[in-house]
C-alpha cells in the first residue's frame, strides 16, 4: 500500500508528460506557423524549429506535417461535433436553438482556428491522404444527420421528403463548409461570421421543418419513444 494513503497528505497529481508536452508543442507550432504560410510552404524542419525539437524527435510523434494538420483538425471535428449532439441526440432542448448553438460553434471553430481548417481544405485536391481524410469526416456529418431528419420527420415534425434525408444533408454540410470557408479567406461576397450564424440556421431550420420560427422541444418518454414537451 502506498504510503500516502491515510497519511493525511493529498495525493499528488501527475501533469502532463514530457511526451505530451512535445505534441502539444508541435500541434502549437503548426497553428502559428499555419497563420503565416500555406501547408504546401511549411515543412518538417520549421516544425520541428517551433517546437523546440529535433527533426528526428518530430518523427517520433508524427510521420509527416499532413499527419499533425489531421490531429488538429480532429481536435476540433471532435469539439464540433460534441456541440451538434444537442440536436443530433437532442431530448428537451428545441431543435432552433440546438441547431443555432452547433452552427454558433463551427463558426466560433472557423473564425479562431480558420489557418488550420483552410490549410486542410486547401490541401484536398493535392494530397490524397487529405482527401480521404475530410471525405470521412465529411460523411460522419452528413450520416448523422440524415438518421436526424429522417426520426423528425417519423417523429411528424420536419417536411416530409422530397428531398431524400441523404440528400439534404449533404446539401446542408457542404453549404455549411463552404460558407464557413469563404468567410474564413475573405472571399467578395461572403458572409460576415456574425451573418453566417443566423443565416445557415435559417436555412436549416426551414429546409428540415418547413420554418425557421420557434419550434417546442420535446421530452423523452420513459419507453424511450419522445414525446411533445408541454
Amino acid at each position: 500500500m502506498s504510503a500516502a494513503v491515510g497519511s493525511g497528505s493529498p495525493a499528488r497529481r501527475r501533469g502532463p508528460s514530457k511526451g505530451d508536452l512535445k505534441e502539444r508543442a508541435i500541434l502549437e507550432s503548426a497553428e502559428r506557423l499555419l497563420a503565416q504560410k500555406s501547408l504546401y510552404e511549411l515543412s518538417v524542419d520549421e516544425l520541428a524549429r517551433g517546437a523546440g525539437i529535433s527533426r528526428p524527435t518530430f518523427y517520433f510523434y508524427f510521420e509527416s506535417k499532413f499527419a499533425v494538420v489531421q490531429a488538429l483538425v480532429e481536435e476540433i471535428v471532435e469539439d464540433t461535433f460534441a456541440a451538434a449532439l444537442s440536436w443530433l441526440e437532442r431530448t428537451t432542448e428545441a431543435p432552433d436553438e440546438a441547431i443555432r448553438s452547433s452552427i454558433a460553434v463551427g463558426t466560433r471553430h472557423w473564425r479562431d482556428h480558420g489557418a488550420v481548417l483552410r490549410a486542410a481544405v486547401q490541401s484536398l485536391e493535392v494530397f490524397p491522404e487529405m482527401d480521404r481524410f475530410w471525405e470521412t469526416i465529411t460523411r460522419r456529418f452528413v450520416d448523422a444527420v440524415a438518421v436526424r431528419i429522417e426520426e423528425e420527420r417519423d417523429a411528424g415534425l420536419a417536411r416530409p421528403a422530397p428531398p431524400d434525408a441523404h440528400a439534404l444533408a449533404t446539401a446542408l454540410i457542404w453549404m455549411n463548409e463552404r460558407c464557413f470557408y469563404t468567410a474564413s479567406i475573405g472571399t467578395n461576397p461572403s458572409l460576415t461570421y456574425d451573418e453566417l450564424i443566423e443565416t445557415l440556421t435559417t436555412v436549416w431550420l426551414r429546409s428540415i421543418y418547413g420554418t425557421d420560427k420557434p419550434i417546442e422541444p420535446r421530452a423523452v418518454g420513459t419507453n424511450g419513444t419522445r414525446k411533445s414537451a408541454r
